[in-house]
């Protein structure tokens, strides 16, 4: 029998404002599964186009193959049930966007025996929960919660500050539409006029 069968699974979240390099931790520990001879998937949003639908990419550009799906529930449908049988982790790029992630991970996991390794944000630009990231925490082996650095003093950044006027939870961008910035930052009252002004330096250069 295959490891994965002789034991229950595991579930690892990683979580925390963008550019906190949580791709990067969860691709680190998909290698480490791959090099430990443990057959692997990467799933990831195909609602995230940034990079190609293809890998799971890094903001330094460190990828792995991955497969971009609409919904978590047909992976099995995607790769076929005896593949989905050999699979020992499962890794989940920006895992906010998967509507059926709590279940999935209930099932891989409880069911299925499988490593769960997802990777997404906690809140959106407003600082509320986004999507079921956080409904997964319960459920989690470990959570492991990072920080990025303040693009506006340095200092550890908590929290994501959409640099546009636009107002939907769902908007996919990089440092074009966001930026990372700390507590004092956030809430001073000043990070509308900040992302104005890191918007007007990034047009003239």
């Amino acid at each position: 029998m295959e490891p994965s069968r002789l034991s229950s699974g595991e579930i690892h979240v990683i979580i925390g404002p963008m550019f906190a390099g949580k791709t990067t931790a969860l691709l680190r520990g998909i290698q480490t599964a791959i090099n430990n001879g443990r057959n692997v998937a990467v799933i990831k949003s195909n609602k995230d186009t940034r990079y190609g639908l293809g890998s799971a990419v890094t903001h330094d550009g460190v990828k792995l193959p991955c497969f971009a799906l609409a919904d978590l529930s047909s992976l099995t449908e995607k790769i076929g049930i005896q593949a989905y049988e050999k699979l020992d982790v499962i890794g989940i790029d920006e895992a906010q966007f998967f509507e059926d992630l709590y279940d999935f991970c209930c099932k891989a996991a409880d069911d299925d025996g499988k490593t769960v390794i997802l990777a997404g944000l906690d809140g959106d630009y407003l600082r509320r929960s986004f999507g079921s990231v956080l409904d997964v925490v319960p459920l989690a082996d470990s959570v492991t919660k990072l920080t990025a650095r303040c693009e506006l003093c340095g200092k550890r950044a908590f929290f994501t500050l959409r640099k546009t006027k636009e107002t939907q939870a769902e908007l996919i961008g990089g440092s074009d539409i966001y930026m990372p910035v700390c507590r004092h930052h956030y809430t001073n009252g000043q990070v509308t006029e900040a992302g104005s002004v890191v918007m007007k330096s990034q047009k003239i250069q």
